[in-house]
This record gives C-alpha cells, sequence and structure tokens, in this order.
C-alpha cells in the first residue's frame, strides 16, 4: 500500500469513527480519493505532501475531458478538498493545495417522480394476502408514506414502531434520530404484514428484529428492495427505469407539497440537515404555484 493509500484510509477511518458518518458517506468518500489517487500514481507521485494545486487543477480538467458530469467532478473535488483540510488540521501536509479552487457549477437536478395516479396503481397492483405481498406492500407503502431512504428503511428494527404503530422511528444520515408519522395507508399495510407474514419470513428466530425480512430470514440489503420495486412497477405497466426507492421519496415530498404541506415540516420528515435540499421540490411544481397565486391573492 502506498503512502497516500495509507493517508486515504486514516481519513475514511476518521470519518467513520471520530465524525460518525454514514457508511454510504464514507464509502464514497473512498472511492473519489480512490480515483484521485490512480490519477497521481500516473503522474508517479505516491504522497499528498508532493500534490501541489496544479496537480489537482490538472485532474479537474482531465475529469472534464473525459466527459464526467458537473455534479460527479463537483462531488469528487469535495472528497479532495476535505481529505486535505484534514490532512492540514493534522499537520500532516504542510499546506492545502486545494484552497481557492472552486468546484464545478453544478445545475439544479430536479427529482423524478410518478404522478400520484401513478403511484397509486403501484400500490393498488401489489395486492394480495400471501406473505410476500403483504411483505412487498409493507416496503412500498412505507417508502412512500414515509419518504425513507432505503438504507432507513433496511435498518428499521421492530422496536423502531412506536406509538402503537402510530409512528417509526428513523436512523438517518450521520446516525441522526427522526420520528415520521406513519400515515393511515402505511400504518395499515405494515400492521397486516407484522400481524402475520413477518413471522414466516423470520422463521421463529427471535433474534432477528428488522422489520422487513428476505425469504432467507434476514435484513434486506438495498438492492433486494430495489429489485422487488422494479418487478412490482412492471406489473402495474410502469417502466422500470422510471422507479427506485428514492424515487418514491422523492414522490412522498411532491406530493405533499402539492397539496400544500409546509416545507419545513417536509424537511423534518425527509431528515434534511439544510432547508435548501428540501426546496428543490418547490421547482417541480410551478406551474401550480402560480395557479394557487392567480386563484388566491387579493391582486392577481
Amino acid at each position: 500500500m502506498s503512502r497516500f493509500e495509507d493517508e486515504v484510509e486514516t481519513f475514511v477511518g476518521a470519518l467513520r469513527y471520530e465524525r460518525e458518518m454514514a457508511e454510504n458517506t464514507c464509502l464514497s468518500y473512498g472511492r473519489d480519493l480512490r480515483s484521485f489517487g490512480d490519477y497521481l500514481k500516473s503522474r508517479g507521485i505516491g504522497a499528498a505532501a508532493e500534490v501541489t494545486r496544479e496537480t489537482i487543477a490538472e485532474y479537474v480538467r482531465g475529469e472534464r475531458t473525459q466527459g464526467r458530469s458537473a455534479a460527479t467532478r463537483a462531488r469528487r473535488l469535495v472528497a479532495v478538498k476535505q481529505f486535505f483540510r484534514y490532512l492540514k488540521e493534522r499537520r500532516m501536509v504542510s499546506a492545502d493545495p486545494t484552497d481557492q479552487l472552486a468546484a464545478p457549477k453544478k445545475g439544479l437536478p430536479l427529482p423524478r417522480i410518478l404522478s400520484e395516479e401513478e403511484t397509486f396503481r403501484l400500490l393498488d397492483k401489489t395486492d394480495g394476502d400471501d406473505p410476500r405481498t403483504l411483505r412487498d406492500r409493507a416496503i412500498l407503502e412505507v417508502l412512500y408514506g414515509c419518504g425513507l431512504r432505503v438504507s432507513e428503511l433496511c435498518g428499521l428494527t421492530v422496536d423502531d414502531v412506536i406509538a402503537d404503530g402510530e409512528l417509526v422511528r428513523v436512523l438517518g444520515k450521520g446516525s441522526k434520530e427522526r420520528v415520521v408519522p406513519l400515515g393511515g395507508a402505511a400504518g395499515r399495510a405494515l400492521a397486516a404484514y407484522l400481524a402475520s407474514a413477518r413471522e414466516v419470513f423470520a422463521r421463529g428466530d427471535a433474534s432477528e428484529r428488522h422489520v422487513f425480512v428476505t425469504r432467507r430470514g434476514g435484513p434486506f440489503t438495498r438492492q433486494g428492495v430495489f429489485k422487488i420495486i422494479k418487478e412490482r412497477a412492471l406489473a402495474a405497466d410502469i417502466a422500470a427505469d422510471r422507479i427506485s426507492p428514492h424515487v418514491l421519496r422523492h414522490c412522498f415530498a411532491s406530493h405533499l407539497l402539492q397539496r400544500g404541506a409546509d416545507i419545513r415540516a417536509i424537511q423534518e420528515m425527509l431528515g434534511h440537515a439544510d432547508i435548501g435540499t428540501t426546496q428543490v421540490y418547490t421547482h417541480v411544481d410551478q406551474a401550480r404555484f402560480g395557479e394557487l397565486h392567480r386563484k388566491y391573492h387579493p391582486r392577481a
């Protein structure tokens, strides 16, 4: 392992154990820094102390030449910036070569969503009283009804369903806990699954505490949930490339906003640290805002 690779491992370890960042965030930083490390290796650079501002500028230009999107280039540069900031704070390098390097500008990515009619069709097509259908319906209803990230859904335990099934306790990014209401449909679907179907999958294993259990008797992976959603979407005549667990999270926020929910309440339920992240949903339905203005403003 090279000196640079050792430094990256130290940095990622600090993110994981000192800053208690989510595992997926740590893995993402690691991947981006390994990409940067591959570039350095091709230039004969083996340690962070050998990196100059021009080295990083050339790396960024190369990423653009290779057709990397602005979002990818910005994310990778953020990883490099955070890495060198950490090394400078720990006095592992004498200077931070990323000072005054601006990240590539990103356009505002609008979230992909399904219409309410399409979402209801997806849910209603997942209908039946066999254990697998009850489980899959509960997964879909909870993702849409609570706006959970797929990792949050996979991590739910039976102890997280609280207040007589009215609320669900969620461990989000950065190990931040929040409580989200279970809507009527989501609550009913989850109750039906827990009442009879979960035991079929858990096989009487009292030590298995995850809410959603696979046919093998263990917790779901993100890929497993993704597969279920794709399968159920095809049955509802929804193209597989239009649906994912995160699309259902977007639908949760967008449909609430369309029906007049307060954006700060949506921010809390989504677990967004910054209101700016939530405000992307206001761009999805700008035509409706114009309609509301014309309808309700006294001078419109």
